[in-house]
């Protein structure tokens, strides 16, 4: 079976905007009003949804956001999906979702990450329809920095396109963007240099497989579950294996650590040829770092494990396709990320 792509948007196209995790405050709407005039300019139409409140850490109740979020992706008319960002409890739409009518549907390209792995990564491994991982609709409006894409660029890519980003070995240590006084805020700003590191071992790496993954402290809930079974996933869409990313959103070492072991005692790593690991923020414990903890966990794996990537919480943006065949290189004097849409 192959990975289904949604069709490549076209100017004039309707994209939906609703919130299945945490909406927007009051004082944060110029800012989405920033977004949805990027991607408006891009030719297409913006649709928003009711589930938007932005009072408390969920935007609706979970029915209102599954039934907002089926009919979205169910909708021939809609041709992407994207959420403003991520939250805290989207694992309450996961047994209300109309799971078969998703299977059937014609895809639509889902965007985001954090707490939207919890639906994305999923969306792909149940339904076989990739997905995109990367930086939502809020961090739309920042300038791409050379070298990487925006999701912008991916959902109108044609069938079978290739396409190669490199890190800008630059990364933002300090400090965040207020959207409130600067809502309309397009630099980012990488105040420190940073490369891909090898955590199990030296020499070079060159290994491909489809991509999976997700945000570790939001995929590590649904271990033990239907909606993480990687294994069926990669009979039936890559025998060859899988690159499976992961990345820690703010969680210290050893809450990582023990997520990342819970998560390969239940097998999402079994079919991995190489694990990417995202550059994080989260602090580090007197005992463990975040790098530790990585290699404690998933050292057995006996895999090349390459940290530091740019697809997690810390700007700038390397957005990953669920479901794309990628191939991972890194060398004392190149890293790329080469992912093909077949």
């Amino acid at each position: 079976m192959s990975v289904r792509y949604p069709r490549p948007l076209r100017p004039g196209d309707r994209i939906g905007v609703t919130s299945p995790s945490s909406g927007v405050p009051e004082e944060l709407r110029e800012r989405l009003a920033a977004a949805v005039r990027d991607v408006e300019a891009r030719g297409y139409e913006v649709v928003t949804g009711r589930c938007m409140d932005g009072g408390g850490h969920i935007s609706a109740p979970a029915a209102e956001r599954a039934a907002e979020l089926t009919a979205m992706l169910t909708d021939p008319g809609i041709r992407a999906v994207v959420p403003p960002w991520g939250g805290e409890t989207a694992i309450d739409l996961l047994p209300l979702l109309d799971w078969d009518r998703l299977r059937t549907a014609e895809p639509t390209w889902v965007v985001g990450y954090s707490d939207m792995s919890t639906v994305m990564t999923p969306l792909t491994l149940l339904t076989g329809a990739a997905t995109v991982h990367g930086n939502n609709l809020m961090d739309t409006p920042y300038r791409v920095p050379q070298g990487l894409v925006s999701w912008l660029d991916i959902v109108a890519a044609p069938p079978g396109h290739r396409f190669t980003q490199f890190p800008p070995e630059r990364h933002r240590a300090t400090g965040y963007d207020d959207y409130a006084e600067h809502p309309d805020v397009r630099t980012l700003t990488l105040d420190t240099p940073g490369r891909w590191t090898r955590l199990d071992g030296d020499g070079d790496v060159d290994v491909e497989g489809r991509l999976i993954g997700g945000c570790t402290e939001m995929l590590s809930n649904l271990t033990g579950t239907p909606y993480l079974d990687t294994s069926s996933f990669a009979r039936a869409h890559a025998p060859e294996g899988l690159l499976v990313y992961v990345e820690a959103g703010g969680h210290d070492a050893l809450t990582i650590c023990r997520n990342l072991h819970g998560m390969r005692l239940a097998g999402f790593f079994d079919t991995a040829n190489a694990v990417l690991v995202g550059r994080t923020s989260a602090p580090d414990t007197s005992s463990l770092t975040q790098h530790q903890a990585v290699l404690d966990a998933l050292g057995p794996l006996n895999v090349p494990i390459v940290a530091d990537v740019e697809c997690g919480h810390v700007p700038p943006y390397l957005p990953l396709v669920n479901g794309a065949r990628g191939r991972v290189v890194h060398t004392s004097t190149r890293s790329e990320l080469t992912q093909t849409l077949d």
